[in-house]
């Protein structure tokens, strides 16, 4: 494994057929390894210049990027070709180190990056997929940041903005029920105040269903 996942994230892949788990691994980790680096970021410049290497690591020819970090390493593997919709992952995760104080519209800038992976990992070609895999994954992306923020206010506006979202009818297809999962987690996880996606008895359940019903 190349990066330890949140509970939630292990979950995800547990549902997800093999023949997808590696590319959805490996989005998650470095999703993973971006929020550690904005957690770690005391000096926003500094953060960014840590982002911007993972930009021009993913704007790069695989053949030439140094090898060692197993996160780029399964990067070459798994997304050769797709890597645009890291960079929006990457660029999601800036937003927060640029910003003094979060509002909608960069709530929906981050979660809309964050997601992208999905889409183009589950819905890449199907333009009415993607909308369903998108709001599936920003409000996923919605509950894990109200379960990181302390800061009540901004906490508040991401539990709003994630409910806020629309509730697409129809379930996700197969292939994405590990985004199911998130989703079904994820609400669950906002109506209850912002609290984490695997905390208390109901959420195996939750995430039970998901995985089995897509939705």
């Amino acid at each position: 494994r190349n990066e330890k996942l949140a509970p939630e994230g292990e979950l995800a892949l547990a549902y997800t057929p093999v023949a997808l788990r590696d590319a959805l691994q490996t989005c998650l980790a470095l999703d993973h390894r971006m929020g550690r680096i904005v957690a770690a970021t005391s000096e926003p410049m500094l953060g960014q210049m840590r982002l911007a290497w993972w930009r021009d690591m993913l704007g790069s020819d695989p053949a030439t990027r140094p090898r060692g970090d197993l996160v780029l390493d399964a990067i070459g593997e798994q997304w050769s070709g797709r890597e645009n919709a890291l960079v929006q992952l990457v660029d999601g995760w800036e937003v927060l180190i640029a910003s003094d104080k979060i509002d909608f519209d960069q709530l929906r800038q981050v979660a809309e990056g964050r997601s992208a992976p999905f889409v183009a990992l589950f819905a890449e070609d199907d333009h009415e997929l993607a909308s369903r895999v998108r709001s599936a994954g920003m409000r996923y992306v919605c509950a894990d940041l109200a379960s990181r923020i302390s800061d009540q206010d901004e906490r508040e506006q991401a539990i709003l903005f994630g409910l806020g979202l629309e509730l697409r009818d129809g379930r996700l297809p197969k292939a994405a029920r590990g985004l199911a999962v998130l989703e079904a987690l994820a609400i669950r996880a906002l109506r209850r105040g912002g609290r984490p996606l695997l905390e208390g008895r109901g959420a195996g359940l939750a995430a039970f269903r998901a995985g089995f019903l897509g939705r």
